[in-house]
């Protein structure tokens, strides 16, 4: 199984895989509005419009397994829009760990690592998928979308 089987949930409940974006690199990011790194929202929207034309897609995730998100992904999701302008599509509340996780992040801790293990510690984790569909990088929760700007560049341009 590949990363691009895996199905995901928008907030107006279609479903889709992730292969709609094969040939593209994903930055996909558990959000969460309340979080006190809610101001990355900024970042990622402007690194969504950025390099959206050289086949950058950001995926927002929102998740209250932290306890800092609204009640469902359509609340999330209007408060994206309307208080920072994100036009990246986002989707339904998800787990990002456990045995209840969704499968797309299960996917990702898989394939990556963490300072401190594989699970997500906080929102705002944020994963580098190349064009192929290999999770490549792993930033952490307070790192800015800004700080690994070049790493996008650089996983853009194979």
């Amino acid at each position: 199984m590949t990363l691009y089987d895996l199905k995901a949930k928008k907030t107006d409940g279609n479903t889709y895989e992730l292969g709609e974006y094969a040939g593209k690199a994903m930055l996909i990011v558990n959000t969460a509005t309340k979080c006190g790194l809610r101001n990355q929202f900024d970042g990622l929207e402007q690194l969504h419009k950025t390099y959206a034309d050289d086949g950058l897609v950001v995926l927002g995730f929102p998740s209250d397994q932290f306890g800092q998100e609204l009640e469902d992904g359509a609340e999330a999701e209007q408060s994206c829009r309307m208080s920072y302008g994100v036009s990246f599509p986002m989707h339904e509340l998800v787990k990002v760990n456990g045995k209840d996780a969704d499968p797309i992040f299960k996917y990702l801790t898989e394939h990556s690592k963490g300072f401190l293990g594989s699970a997500v510690k906080w929102n705002f984790t944020k994963f580098l998928v190349d064009k192929q569909g290999n999770v490549v990088a792993r930033f952490a929760p307070k790192d800015s979308p800004e700080s690994f700007e070049n790493e996008i560049k650089k996983v853009l341009a194979e």
